[in-house]
């Protein structure tokens, strides 16, 4: 039943956009100019994933006197689509949640204002990707392989502890892992095992996962919740694509307090593809005094340290406090994967439909 909590919680993410805040479902016009204590009001386009407390946002509106309207617009690649369609006549103020694997096309589309906000100052630089300070970080997470605790405990069952292991006789027909066409976290795994491996030996690593039993599935939904032992699904896969902060979840939507989570992650050297979500100021906007101040309050701790219990991230700045949950039940991975975002978007096309033909023959 907790697990059924979980994934109920996770699709309210998208809902929560709607209501929090105060914000309507039919937000005011970009166009429409804020001045400082005059209201109005400031549109913001998300991923449908985003979500922050009510009390956060209602903060910034009352300190700003201004209306603060979410706009989600489906997945990151399908929200950010929308905002270059429309960038002539942009559809908000802000954009957030563009990550790194979609960074570089918003950059070159030219969608975004520079600002380089004194917060920035408290964001340790290993998470900026633009020198130009267009797209702002505000938290990022690891997609990794989660595992179920109590299968490996009960077959006495040694935990991979590389990306190589994964190949071998005692692993086949455990892993379930999403179709990098169709799923964000199949297509982040995808660039580890680009990234560990080279785009010369990337390939070979699959087709020894596919002759050892992989299990590919379209969607996040199915891989988790039909195939994973670990879930409410009781699946046959004790492996699964999923996120470094799998585990705090279960805790946090479990009907009983626990003191060890019933999953855990796998984090070994670039067993991990680390995502990073940033926020920009449209190119366009008629509220850049405003949007700025957004963004300002999105980086600080207040916003921060509201960040991880509501879309099960990690805040960017050094100073937000995590939850107990998140100190005590997630393991984060000493040294992900990580690629250039330009390297990405040159390639991004070619790598998934090479996987396709070696994986989906």
């Amino acid at each position: 039943m907790r697990k059924y909590r979980y994934l109920i919680a996770l699709i309210l993410l998208a809902l929560l956009t709607a209501c929090a805040g105060g914000q309507t479902e039919t937000p005011a016009s970009p166009g429409e100019t804020v001045p400082a204590g005059e209201g109005g009001t400031l549109t913001v386009m998300t991923h449908d994933s985003f979500a922050i407390s009510e009390e956060v946002i209602a903060r910034f509106e009352q300190e700003n006197n201004v209306t603060v309207a979410f706009v989600p617009s489906g997945d990151t690649g399908s929200a950010l689509n929308r905002a270059i369609l429309a960038k002539q006549n942009p559809l908000a103020d802000v954009f957030y949640g563009v990550d790194n694997t979609f960074l570089s096309r918003a950059l070159a589309e030219d969608l975004f204002l520079p600002y380089e906000s004194p917060l920035l100052a408290q964001i340790p630089d290993a998470f900026e990707m633009d020198p130009e300070h267009r797209a702002l970080p505000v938290d990022y997470g690891d997609v990794c392989i989660n595992y179920d605790r109590a299968y490996f405990a009960e077959n006495n069952l040694p935990l991979p502890e590389s990306l190589e292991d994964l190949t071998g006789p005692a692993y086949e027909g455990l892993l379930v892992a999403e179709n990098p066409a169709t799923s964000s976290p199949g297509l982040a795994f995808l660039l580890a095992t680009i990234e560990h491996f080279g785009e010369d030996g990337y390939l070979d690593f699959w087709r020894g996962l596919s002759d050892n039993g992989l299990v590919v599935v379209n969607d996040w939904n199915t891989a988790y919740y039909t195939n994973f032992s670990g879930s409410s699904g009781a699946g046959p896969q004790p492996l699964v694509v999923s996120y470094a902060s799998s585990p705090v979840a279960e805790v946090v939507f479990a009907e009983q307090p626990l003191d060890e989570a019933p999953t855990g992650s796998l984090v070994g050297d670039q067993m991990c593809f680390r995502q990073i979500e940033f926020v920009g100021i449209l190119n366009g906007t008629q509220n850049e005094e405003l949007a700025r101040r957004f963004v300002d309050y999105m980086l600080d701790v207040t916003f921060q340290e509201d960040i991880p219990l509501q879309m099960f991230v990690w805040p960017v700045n050094e100073n937000a406090a995590l939850p107990e949950e998140f100190e005590r039940f997630a393991e984060v991975p000493a040294n992900p994967a990580q690629l250039d975002p330009a390297t990405i978007d040159a390639n991004r096309e070619a790598w998934v439909q090479a996987w396709m033909e070696t994986v989906l023959p």
